[in-house]
Order: C-alpha cells, then sequence, then structure tokens
C-alpha cells in the first residue's frame, strides 16, 4: 500500500499544516493526503459527506494509536506480576521446606517428639503401665484393689459377713427375720379368710340343695328360658344385670329384651326383666320396677319370681301398675308360663306406641288386653276356690290348664292382628 504523506494545497504551497489544541477541541488547517487510493475512496462518497468521513478517519487512527500506547503499559505490568509470582513461588517452597522439617521433628515415627513422650508415658514400660500395676497388684496389701479386698471381704465373704447377718431370716434383729414373722402372720390370716370363705360356700350350697332351685341360679334359668323366647320372636336379650345403665350408677334391670322392629314398625321397643329369688315388698317392688324401666330405657316391666318369694295371689300371672308379675318353679319351670308373662308384657309395650305416631291398632291390642284381663279375674278365682275346696284341686287344675290355654291363644291372635296392620 501506498504510505500516505501530507502535501500543502496547490494554492497554498508556502503554507503549513497547523494543529491546534482548544480545550477539548483539535483543529487542523491546510492538511492534504498524497494517497491516490485513498482520494479515490473519499471520492465516491458524495460532497457533503466528505467532511464527516474524514473526521472520523482522523478519529479512528488517533485512537489506534492510543492503543499502542496501553498495550505497551499492560505488557510492562506484566512482566512486573511475572517476577513477583516467582518470588511467591520461592518463598511457598522455602516455607513448605521448612514446615516439613518441623513436622518430622515433632511426629515422625520412632525419632519424634510426641512419638517418645507417648513411649514414655504409655508403652508397655512407661509410667502409666507401670503406676497401673502397682495399683491394682493383688499380691500387695497396700495396693487399691488389696485394700478393697479386705473392704469387701469383711462384708461379704463368708456366714460372719455383714451381708450374711443382714440376710439371715432366722438371726434376731435382722431386716429379714422381721419380714419373715410379718408374712407368717399374713398367711395365717389369710387362710383363716379362706377357711372361713369355704366354709361361707359350703354352707350357702348346703342351703340351695335343701331349697327348691336345688343348686339351679334363678337368673340363669329365666336367661334360657328368654333366649329361647327372643330366638322365635327375633327379639334381642342382654343380660344387663352388672351394667350401670341411663341412671348413674344404677343396675336395676337383670335383663333387658328389645322387640324385633319388624314388629313395633321400626320403632326402639324394650322389656325389662328382673328376677326375684327373695321377698320383697310390694312397695318396694312397684318403686325397683319403676327405677328399672328408666334405668334401661324401656316401656313394661316384667318380674319373675320363685314361688316361695311371690306375692300372695300373682300365680302363674298377673298384671299390676301396667307390669307384668309372673312365677316360675325352679324345680319344674314351665316356659309356658314365662312365655304368656313375655307376650303380655310386648302387647301393653305395643299400646304405648300411640304415643309415638305409629300406626297400630289401638281398639285390637284393647281388646286382646281386655280378653286376657278376663281370663286372669276367672283364672283367680279358680285360685280361691282351688284354696277353699281341696276336693276340686283335680277340676280346677285342669280348669286353669284350660285358662292358660286360652290366654296363650288370644295373645296370639292380638299379635296376629298386629302384624296384619
Amino acid at each position: 500500500m501506498e504510505t500516505a504523506r501530507l502535501v500543502p494545497l496547490p494554492s497554498q504551497s508556502s503554507r503549513q499544516p497547523i494543529v491546534r489544541v482548544e480545550s477539548d477541541r483539535l483543529v487542523v488547517e491546510h492538511l492534504s493526503f498524497d494517497d491516490a487510493a485513498l482520494v479515490a475512496f473519499v471520492a465516491e462518497r458524495p460532497a457533503e459527506e466528505r467532511a464527516m468521513l474524514v473526521e472520523r478517519a482522523l478519529r479512528v487512527g488517533l485512537t489506534a494509536i492510543q492503543s499502542v500506547g496501553v498495550t505497551v503499559n499492560v505488557d510492562a505490568v506484566r512482566a512486573e506480576f511475572q517476577g513477583l509470582l516467582r518470588q511467591t513461588e520461592a518463598a511457598n517452597e522455602r516455607a513448605a521446606t521448612a514446615l516439613d522439617t518441623l513436622l518430622r521433628q515433632n511426629f515422625a515415627d520412632g525419632e519424634g517428639r510426641l512419638p517418645r513422650t507417648l513411649e514414655k508415658f504409655l508403652g508397655d514400660k512407661g509410667q502409666l503401665r507401670g503406676f497401673v500395676d502397682e495399683l491394682f497388684d493383688e499380691a500387695k496389701r497396700d495396693s487399691a484393689i488389696g485394700r478393697m479386698k479386705v473392704l469387701l471381704g469383711s462384708y461379704f465373704d463368708g456366714d460372719a459377713s455383714r451381708l450374711a447377718q443382714l440376710l439371715d431370716p432366722t438371726r434376731m434383729g435382722s431386716p429379714l427375720h422381721q419380714f419373715r414373722v410379718e408374712i407368717a402372720d399374713g398367711f395365717a390370716k389369710v387362710n383363716e379368710r379362706l377357711a372361713a370363705i369355704e366354709a361361707a360356700g359350703a354352707a350357702r350350697a348346703s342351703e340351695r340343695a335343701k331349697s327348691s332351685a336345688k343348686g339351679a341360679d334363678f337368673e340363669g334359668l329365666i336367661e334360657g328360658m328368654l333366649g329361647e323366647l327372643a330366638r322365635g320372636s327375633g327379639d334381642l336379650l342382654e343380660r344387663t344385670g352388672t351394667e350401670a345403665g341411663a341412671m348413674a350408677a344404677s343396675k336395676k334391670g337383670d335383663f333387658v329384651l328389645t322387640l324385633n322392629s319388624e314388629a313395633t314398625a321400626g320403632c326402639e321397643l324394650r322389656l325389662v326383666v328382673e328376677c326375684k329369688d327373695r321377698y320383697v315388698s310390694g312397695r318396694a317392688m312397684r318403686d325397683e320396677l319403676r327405677e328399672a324401666k328408666s334405668n334401661r330405657d324401656a316401656a313394661v316391666a316384667v318380674v319373675v319370681f320363685t314361688p316361695a318369694h311371690a306375692p300372695a295371689g300373682i300365680a302363674p300371672f298377673d298384671v299390676r301398675a301396667g307390669d307384668v308379675y309372673c312365677v316360675v318353679d325352679p324345680a319344674a319351670p314351665e316356659p309356658a308360663t314365662l312365655e304368656a308373662a313375655v307376650r303380655l308384657a310386648r302387647l301393653l309395650a305395643m299400646q304405648t306406641l300411640k304415643d309415638h305416631d305409629v300406626e297400630v291398632d289401638a281398639a285390637a291390642v284393647t281388646a286382646a288386653l281386655s280378653g286376657v284381663r278376663e281370663q286372669l279375674e276367672t283364672l283367680r278365682a279358680l285360685k280361691v276356690t282351688l284354696t277353699s275346696i281341696g276336693t276340686s284341686a283335680k277340676d280346677v287344675y285342669a280348669g286353669l290348664d284350660r285358662l292358660r290355654d286360652g290366654i296363650l291363644a288370644r295373645l296370639a291372635e292380638a299379635e296376629a292382628e298386629l302384624r296384619r296392620r
């Protein structure tokens, strides 16, 4: 490329180019280029763009010259930095060598200060091993283990030791001797109590053997009979005599019979059953049945007596104050008697459903109950006759059987009427 050179203008050959710096401005006067290629390049531009093009060219040239100077400065800094880096590496190498020498002096195997010190105190022939051997040498009486052996021997070794004296239950004043006396007294009292319980149990067993129950549990007998009735009618039987009911701390109500919902139009209807093998006055019995119904949320109560404890005039069954009383002989239980009493109680309970907007033929139930009551009155009259006329006992008993069958028939009619409804 042809080198550009400054030449004076043809009309002003005697004047040299002038460059002035005015504050932040650069002013160039009488400047010309003698370069055919650059002149041709400028000539290709429109006349109005040539001044701006020349200005840009001058700016680019000055910037390039300035960059060359900066590059020179960077090279000088790089050279200085590399020299400093070499010095640092040399110093690090000297420090590493010194550290390695120091670590070897203190921690080297065998010759280091730390291994020698540890061997002196903790080695096989070190000071700690000698101290321990002397402290626990059993052959020396003044060693720690020797002293402990003598001390413990006085407490634990032989029959004359302190521990043997404390644990000997035959030695007066020892703790175990007092404990032995107390245990012996306790077992004696327990034996006396067991003997009393066995005697009382034998007495009760003897009384039961002499009674009409002949050893049978009355509640268990009634539970079995009620279970048969419940299975036949689809009712639910629960033995509740040991469980508290709705009333706080009350266990009244030996059994609860929940009637089949199909027979009660979906309503929950319950009978409570009490078993009595002891005498209870009439007023106390009514109060107890009232409490049992409240405690078990039952509509009607059934109380079953043994013949020896039944109130006068209720055998085989009767209706009193809206509840059913009946008598079952444990010696010769008659299931038909209990069945009639329960079915009568079912009818009385069904009559209460009219208060719950349930469609029950009250007239049919009332008629059935009236028929049952008529039969009961006749039964009561026959019992009076049986009492006063001993010679007619067979006829009266036959009449009682017929009346019982008639009562069961009337109950069946009432139940059938309810099912049809």
